[in-house]
């Protein structure tokens, strides 16, 4: 009897080992999961699926001219536990479509934005105003023909998910207003043109490898 009750609980303290060592796995599976989740997320630019657009007024009112840039690089840092990220954007300043060639010519041109000189226009900010984990706002600096200003960026909708590919994406629905004489683009002003421009920027990313 005694050599029974010896084997019993040499067998209860080994199945106990046996649930601790399960146990200190899960838990330390937890907190990788956890630390992995803290961790900052680079998505880059997808190029393909991201096209900053505006509108700018025609003489005073006659009409307002749209147009696009068809060609963005750069990438989005989220951090989605301390609410933070940053913001870094190229754009192809002489891949602007306004669906008229001669129109997009002269725009390139001296007059405009001077495309052979300045032929990137850039942005940079901080992702700020998050709500649930989602961020409202870029707080940052825009550079357009060669002049750099403060341009907050207003994000409309913002969303990530899996794609097909088994990639995550994160994309938004992005606007803004800014003056373009202030960046030395006066172009029309003498006329009675208004020197506002409206962007609306849809954009998408990728998760880094």
């Amino acid at each position: 009897m005694g050599a029974c009750r010896y084997a019993s609980r040499l067998r209860f303290q080994q199945l106990e080992v046996h649930v601790t060592k399960i146990a200190m796995s899960a838990a330390l599976l937890a907190l990788a999961a956890v630390a992995a989740r803290a961790e900052p997320v680079t998505y880059q630019i997808d190029p393909s699926h991201t096209y900053p657009s505006f509108e700018t007024d025609h003489f005073a009112g006659m009409s307002v001219w749209r147009g696009k840039f068809t060609r963005t690089s750069g990438s989005v840092v989220l951090d989605r536990d301390k609410g933070a990220g940053s913001v870094d954007i190229t754009i192809d300043a002489a891949s602007i479509d306004t669906g008229n060639p001669k129109l997009d010519e002269h725009v390139k041109s001296a007059d405009m934005f001077d495309v052979a000189k300045y032929p990137t226009a850039t942005y940079k900010g901080k992702l700020a105003g998050f709500k649930n984990g989602v961020p409202t706002e870029v707080e940052g600096e825009f550079t357009l023909h060669g002049v750099t200003r403060p341009l907050t960026l207003n994000i409309n909708t913002f969303k990530c998910m899996s794609y097909p590919d088994k990639k995550e994406h994160c994309g938004a629905d992005v606007s803004a207003t800014f003056n373009r004489a202030d960046y030395g683009i006066s172009y029309g002003d003498k006329y009675g043109f208004n020197m506002e421009v409206k962007l609306a920027i849809q954009v998408e990313a990728v998760r880094a490898s």
